[in-house]
């Protein structure tokens, strides 16, 4: 038998795996905020497969939560649709709505019952190793062990077996409908995987770290790269290693288990987010002064080029009056022509008049037009 703390990151892990394979296509689809909202109004179909049932292990609770999240969907593109609301404030309406009737259902008909809104919220990891699985007098482990990892197989065979229709149909709907795809289907299908996903997370995690699974670490390897491959597997790798630091920070500080696996995958995805090779703040930080002074160098040289060989080219390209004409801050003007000298797109007479070269005037009017445009 495992210790209760390795059972804990292995239920933590299976999770986090499971939620980022559709989590992927959720954010590559600009639909991340359905996670959420799915995985709030699933506990509506939840209550009410409970009470045909009156048994909290059927299988039932788990179609009737599917069903739940994929009505979920169907009312929100169905008020979207109507132009009426942006698709952002039709899942502001539509998740309160079904949540809410499913926790005054609890409330009303479900109160001596282990199935309240605190553990479906938040989730506590922590106890999830206490709810074994006993087959024929055995004890063989967590139940939500078990549970987690046939919904991670099943969604691993949804992204073999459909992975060119989910491509497909993420990145150009309208070519998949003309190869014979069927988007919808496509659509439907991922939005009950992410309903029985949440739903199998429930006992062991809670909504709360469902969600952050499913969003944090695909938007932080979207942050990493442009290839869908990599992205599922960067996706895999920021979510192990999240749930994993949670827990033995959760153990360091001696707090929420859960709470500490949302937070880590927070932090990583700031942390990525800062310093992300191509898309990180420092490094759109980076690209965009380097910009700058490569739009004011070309406006510099255009300048020189526009008065060469006239009547004020004393006036408006000496090095001693340009800062007036441009009205550009000294020293910014200062690092600009020493730029241009460097680079021997400029020359400068013993008058002081500024003269630009035949690499210079190549160099402006080549990029001149692309400046104009991206301005």
């Amino acid at each position: 038998m495992l210790s209760p703390q390795i059972e804990i990151q292995l239920i933590a892990i299976v999770v986090a795996v499971a939620c980022v394979i559709p989590g992927v296509f959720l954010i590559l689809r600009r639909m991340s905020m359905m996670s959420d909202a799915i995985s709030h109004t699933i506990l509506l179909g939840v209550v009410l497969g409970f009470f045909i049932t009156h048994d909290l292990t059927s299988p039932l609770l788990i179609i009737g939560a599917a069903l739940m999240g994929t009505i979920t969907v169907y009312l929100v593109e169905l008020i979207h649709k109507s132009k009426l609301v942006s698709e952002d404030a039709s899942i502001g309406l539509i998740f309160p709505f079904l949540f809410s009737i499913g926790v005054i259902l609890i409330s009303m008909h479900a109160e001596d019952v282990h199935l309240d809104t605190d553990a479906v919220l938040l989730g506590e990891i922590a106890f999830a190793p206490f709810n074994r699985l006993i087959i024929g007098g055995r004890d063989i482990g967590p139940k939500g062990l078990y549970i987690m990892s046939s919904i991670l197989v099943l969604n691993i065979l949804y992204l073999i077996l459909f992975y060119k229709e989910l491509k497909l149909s993420t990145f150009d709907e309208k070519l998949a409908v003309v190869l014979g795809f069927s988007p919808i289907f496509i659509h439907y299908s991922l939005m009950t995987l992410v309903s029985i996903t949440a739903v199998g997370a429930f006992d062991s995690v809670g909504a709360i770290l469902v969600v952050a699974f499913m969003v944090g670490p695909p938007a932080t390897a979207y942050l990493l790269t442009d290839d869908l491959k990599k992205m599922i597997f960067l996706s895999v790798g920021i979510g192990i290693l999240s749930s994993v630091l949670g827990y033995w920070m959760a153990a360091f500080f001696d707090v929420a288990i859960a709470g500490c696996m949302a937070l880590m995958v927070g932090i990583t995805f700031l942390v990525v987010f800062i310093v992300a090779p191509n898309r990180g703040l420092l490094s759109i930080i980076k690209i965009r002064k380097k910009q700058k002074y490569e739009y004011a160098t070309i406006s510099f040289l255009m300048h020189i080029i526009n008065h060469e060989n006239t009547h004020i080219e004393e006036k408006e390209s000496s090095i001693y009056t340009i800062k007036d004409h441009l009205r550009w801050d000294k020293t910014f003007l200062e690092e600009i022509i020493n730029s241009a000298k460097e680079n021997k797109y400029i020359t400068i007479n013993e008058e002081g008049i500024i003269k630009p070269t035949l690499s210079g005037k190549e160099y402006a009017l080549f990029n001149y037009y692309d400046f104009v445009e991206s301005v």
